[in-house]
């Protein structure tokens, strides 16, 4: 993707479609911010009009850097150019964090409030011990993005692996509520039409198969009355 400035974002639009409903999840799936690229990604996140922003990695991992602190302390504002951040709240839970934050260009006096759910049990090398708790994460990503037609913008460090993960799982659940079969490969195809490699190996596609047919079998998901006819 690139930003009004001129400059490129490892970024792409990735839109999902949900057969019979009306639904169509859009995302933004990038790669986690480096230290040179924070201000960029608020302004990707500004002109894009988003106000959910999905983080799927901690900032390190095994001792190694996987994405740089591109948010401010509670309380605190970060400036970015003609950019400011301020965290106005901070929510810790046993596996995620959500924090409240407001995002301002100061040149427009243009302000947008930005919720940011980040999940921490996510090991290195591997997929999540639990999917409940996962599939919760994920219900909860749903319930934050009702009403918005802006897209979520969800990165892990490179952006395709553990964010093909939530987009898969997002995606099967609607498709479950609204009544519709779920064809894990043809999602999978149809993310990476959008971004390359989504989804990078086979244990993260056997995750999430097992984890939506887990949510399915015991009703944790399932058809909204409203398609259930």
């Amino acid at each position: 993707m690139g930003s009004a400035n001129g400059d490129y974002i490892n970024a792409n639009y990735v839109n999902m479609e949900i057969p019979g409903s009306g639904i169509i999840n859009r995302y933004i799936a990038t790669q986690g911010p480096l230290s040179s690229t924070v201000a960029d990604f608020w302004q990707m996140v500004l002109e894009a009009g988003s106000t959910l922003v999905v983080m799927l990695t901690t900032l390190v991992e095994r001792g190694r850097a996987k994405c740089h602190q591109y948010w401010p302390a509670y309380n605190e504002t970060l400036t970015l150019r003609n950019l400011t951040l301020t965290s106005t709240a901070e929510n810790v839970e046993d596996t995620f964090i959500f924090r409240e934050f407001i995002l301002r260009d100061v040149n427009t006096g243009e302000e947008r409030d930005i919720t940011h759910m980040q999940y921490c049990s996510w090991p290195d090398h591997g997929v999540p011990n639990d999917w409940r708790q996962f599939t919760t994460f994920t219900e909860r990503v749903r319930a934050a993005r009702t009403g918005i037609v802006e897209p979520a913008v969800v990165h892990c460090s490179a952006g395709i692996g553990r964010t093909g993960v939530l987009v898969l799982m997002e995606t099967a659940l609607c498709l479950i509520e609204a009544n519709q079969p779920v064809y894990p490969l043809d999602i999978v195809r149809s993310m990476r039409d959008q971004r390359a490699m989504m989804i990078q190996n086979a244990s993260q596609y056997r995750f999430v198969c097992e984890a939506v047919h887990k949510a399915y079998s015991e009703e944790i998901a399932k058809p909204l009355p409203e398609f259930s006819r």
